[in-house]
């Protein structure tokens, strides 16, 4: 059974979904920029806090439109370097303020930038144990990539978990089109139509300018933008060959799968669906509390002293691999909730 005791002063799935990003004061650590040459001649940012040298190495991969500034990426960064390890985020395409050079984005299924950072890390700290975390369209492109390459990872990636993956990305979609969730998509909306807008100027003829302004929904512009750019045929092809769920049965290493029944962004059915894989594949270990909302699990008595449960759960988690105790670790797949 999951630890997670919810915070009382926090009811429904809508508070703690916003609490991080309205109220949460986030740890004052700072990252280092660097910018890393892709193979296709474009960059990504990677955002990186030094340890000590041979400690564990941790890479975060943030939620859609997030940065490494995003609440939870700082939380997890500030636990990482709470325990002595070293951390790094890797900021996807055209996020965090800056857009990238080739004509395409980032997806919910775009893994080439994921491998080519692990491939990089793993190389200059040869035999350091990494762990990798992916919170919301992050653990989607995770989960996607580990099943890609099922047991062709390097040794150094030792474990993985994940934070409130849309694991169906077109019943995902069709979800946070309905009721109080529409406010969601359409904080999406403004920053991916700002940042469309922008690349169509760089690159015009990229996709339909007046499909894009008559798009009213993440579904819609997937259809127009995302499937356009990055060759799929359309919305319905994008989130069929991209969803997570569809790579779970592959994956080899250690992982975790953490998200709670109420999130927002995804139909709970979905996670009953995710349980059945996770009973046929002993590397996963499912853990879904009732309650929690989308990338929240805040906990604690008063709203002054909250405590972030996924952070601490996911690195205890990591913690036995790339520390070299997973014997003891106690660790099985299991659907809890």
């Amino acid at each position: 059974m999951t630890s997670f005791r919810p915070a009382w002063w926090l009811p429904g799935p809508h508070l703690p979904t916003l609490w991080g990003k309205l109220a949460r004061r986030t740890p004052p650590l700072e990252t280092v920029e660097e910018r890393w040459r892709t193979p296709d001649d474009d960059w990504v940012a990677v955002h990186r806090l030094r340890s000590n040298a041979g400690a564990p190495r941790l890479l975060i991969l943030h939620g859609l439109e997030g940065s490494a500034r995003s609440h939870y990426a700082r939380g997890l960064v500030a636990e990482a370097w709470r325990r002595g390890w070293e951390a790094a985020v890797l900021q996807f395409r055209s996020c965090g303020g800056a857009l990238n050079e080739q004509p395409r984005f980032y997806h919910s299924g775009e893994t080439t930038d994921v491998a080519f950072v692990v491939r990089r890390l793993t190389t200059e700290a040869s035999g350091i144990p990494l762990g990798v975390v992916g919170v919301s369209l992050g653990g989607n492109v995770m989960l996607k990539w580990l099943g890609e390459m099922g047991a062709a990872l390097p040794p150094e990636l030792r474990a993985a978990a994940a934070i409130s993956v849309p694991f169906d990305l077109g019943r995902g979609a069709r979800h946070i089109d309905r009721g109080f969730a529409r406010v969601y998509q359409a904080h999406f909306l403004r920053s991916l139509r700002r940042k469309a807008l922008a690349k169509l100027e760089r690159y015009p003829g990229l996709f339909d300018r007046g499909a894009l302004d008559r798009a009213r929904s993440l579904e819609a512009f997937d259809d127009v933008v995302t499937a356009r750019v990055h060759g799929f045929d359309g919305a319905d092809d994008y989130y069929t060959r991209c969803s997570a769920i569809r790579f779970l049965h592959a994956i080899r290493r250690p992982t975790l799968l953490l998200s709670a029944a109420d999130d927002p962004f995804l139909p709970s059915a979905v996670l009953d669906e995710v349980r059945e894989i996770v009973t046929a594949n002993p590397s996963l270990q499912a853990e879904f509390p009732r309650r929690g909302g989308h990338v929240g699990f805040v906990g604690g008595n008063a709203p002054w002293r909250p405590t972030y449960y996924a952070e601490r759960r996911v690195l205890d988690f990591l913690a036995p691999y790339l520390t070299g105790r997973e014997a003891s670790a106690g660790v099985r797949a299991g659907a809890t909730g």
